[in-house]
């Protein structure tokens, strides 16, 4: 990474899809558009309803947020791509989308392990959870997990920097990933590769650790519990977030530990798919369809949406009937005169 950056590169060329792409371009923009309405509503209905203000739904609304800015960190420049005859990113805004992908992507890493943690302490602790979680700690762990997120992105965007990029310039990726642009530099990149493998290694390794560690914990004190129907109950509260886990770490795990191997470019694609759009999209769909409180809650909003617009519907109804009634009233009068 040493000796700084002597680029003659000022733009890359994201190949991205190269079949389909009308097809591909209504299948992720309504992908997009569902993941944006399921997400903000997901925040939406935590915020507002008294009932969800617990540490679990404080962590999953972030949850939430994070899914968001990561995909719309990525799709937007997707889908003008899949229009356009030539998709070009600059330099600087390469740089830049890879910082806030890898900031957010490795933030949410972090916050699945603490989700992890906290659901233990919901089910070891069910009498005390709200005092061994009280909303100072809950509020350092997602500030901690926003930390070490812009730390690591901090340490491989500034790695990048150093490289120089003399050609060429194209990227068989839809966005700005740290394989791909190591591929196309003409400068060592052993070095970066080794921090590369080395921090995500790391961070997945404490991440998935934690979240062993904490349900190996929850098995025990599940074990524990004497009825069936008790312990069926605890379990069903983690379900939710094992789904979310299994599907954020599984692409995360193919895409970074096959990075440079050029005959998996494409099943690299693929993947990252499932990684910025397919995971965001249906987290939040998993824990409304597994979750009692939010199906609850949902459902109650919905109901007082649907009974406004019938009792506004019914009142311009009345108000059209009034008005038709008085037209009638006043055309009989001029009549009678």
């Amino acid at each position: 990474m040493a000796g700084g950056n002597h680029s003659s590169v000022t733009e890359f060329v994201l190949l991205g899809f190269t079949d389909l792409q009308e097809l591909l371009f209504g299948i992720f923009l309504l992908m997009y558009i569902t993941m944006m309405v399921g997400n903000l509503g997901m925040i939406v209905l935590i915020r507002t309803n008294s009932q969800l203000h617990v540490p679990m739904y404080f962590f999953l609304s972030h949850l939430s947020f994070l899914d968001i800015c990561c995909s719309s960190s990525i799709v937007p420049k997707l889908l003008s791509g899949l229009l356009a005859e030539r998709n070009v990113i600059s330099f600087n805004g390469c740089i830049t989308q890879f910082f806030f992908f890898a900031v957010l992507g490795t933030t949410e890493a972090i916050l699945l392990a603490v989700m992890a943690y906290d659901r233990y302490v919901a089910i070891h602790e069910p009498l005390h959870y709200l005092v061994a979680m009280p909303r100072g700690v809950c509020v350092q762990l997602v500030v901690g997990s926003y930390a070490a997120g812009s730390l690591n992105a901090l340490v491989h965007t500034s790695g990048l920097l150093q490289l120089s990029f003399c050609g060429p310039n194209l990227i068989n990726h839809f966005y700005c990933e740290m394989p791909p642009l190591l591929l196309l530099s003409c400068s060592d990149t052993r070095l970066n590769k080794v921090v590369m493998v080395t921090c995500v290694g790391f961070i997945i390794t404490i991440s998935v650790l934690a979240i062993v560690v904490s349900y190996a914990c929850i098995l025990l004190t599940i074990w524990s519990i004497r009825s069936a129907e008790g312990r069926h109950k605890a379990f069903s509260t983690c379900t939710s977030h094992l789904m979310a886990v299994a599907l954020f770490y599984g692409s995360a795990a193919f895409l970074y530990f096959h990075p440079f191997s050029r005959r998996t470019e494409d099943q690299g694609k693929t993947a990252s798919i499932f990684y910025t759009l397919v995971t965001p999209m249906l987290n939040p769909f998993v824990y409304s369809l597994r979750n009692k409180e939010v199906r609850s809650t949902l459902r109650r909003a919905m109901n007082k949406v649907f009974s406004c617009v019938y009792s506004h519907r019914s009142h311009s109804n009345q108000t059209k009937a009034g008005i038709t009634c008085h037209g009638g009233v006043s055309r009989r009068n001029k009549a009678d005169t």
